[in-house]
């Protein structure tokens, strides 16, 4: 899946929740000074600010299919090199960087063990790769009361829960299927806080991901009624949502 919308669209979206699962994904990927880092699927660059703030601009990379994000991407981190392109089909030689991270993207890869593999074959021998997705399935991720609304008022809806990665086991089961060795998973966990209902709800509306996507197919009265559904789920705040995400790591 695309995301053909604005960059602040998705700040707005998820990028309030990526810029807190950064450094702990960092962290995880054991980034340190000297090394090379490969982002992928950077979006408009959560974790690229925080590999450029841990390595510098020069020896930080990154790559995502939607036009809009690499744009922004490009505007936000002069020096760093962001290329127009899918997990899939990265356009990096072999082995050419130390570490490459993918954060909140594996679910959206067309086919996530390829997407996978390729991160391991430009990542040098014995680099690190490093991946999380959102507990959709355990009910932990960001958007979970949202997709618990939806269940409530249209039980057939599909949710999110069955993507590449998002229960547990399954995104370290994906690393070994793309060859990857000493797979390790691993939980992080966030917490958020939002002032208000409206401040959560309001990027819903935006279109981003399969979320929006589903509150754009409403007419207003349905439209309305989830807004509703979620607002008794969650009160009028302040909001804390605590979140987890699955995450693997592995050796090239």
């Amino acid at each position: 899946m695309t995301f053909d919308v604005a960059a602040d669209a998705y700040d707005r979206f998820m990028g309030r929740y990526s810029r807190s699962l950064a450094p702990q994904m960092t962290d995880l990927a054991r980034v340190r000074a000297g090394q090379r880092a490969l982002d992928v699927g950077c979006g408009p660059g959560a974790l690229t600010s925080e590999l450029v703030g841990r390595l510098g601009a020069d020896a930080v990379v990154a790559a995502d299919p939607s036009e809009p994000f690499v744009q922004a991407a490009r505007e936000r981190h002069p020096g760093v090199e962001v290329a127009l392109a899918g997990a899939e089909d990265l356009p990096f030689d072999d082995g050419g960087f130390d570490v490459a991270l993918a954060q909140l993207v594996v679910h959206f890869m067309s086919d996530p063990v390829a997407g996978l593999a390729e991160m391991r074959r430009v990542t040098r021998d014995g680099g690190i790769v490093t991946a999380c997705v959102w507990d959709h399935a355990g009910g932990k991720a960001p958007l979970s009361p949202f997709w618990r609304a939806v269940a409530q008022l249209d039980p057939a809806a599909s949710d999110e829960s069955d993507l590449a990665g998002a229960r547990e086991g399954h995104l370290a089961a994906l690393f070994e299927s793309a060859g990857l060795d000493d797979v390790e998973d691993d939980a992080l966990w966030i917490s958020v806080e939002h002032a208000s209902f409206e401040e959560w709800w309001e990027p819903f509306t935006s279109g981003v991901g399969p979320a929006g996507a589903y509150v754009a197919g409403l007419d207003a009265g349905a439209g309305a009624e989830l807004r509703e559904r979620c607002r008794l789920l969650l009160g009028d705040g302040p909001l804390s949502l605590t979140m987890r995400a699955w995450a693997a790591r592995g050796r090239a």
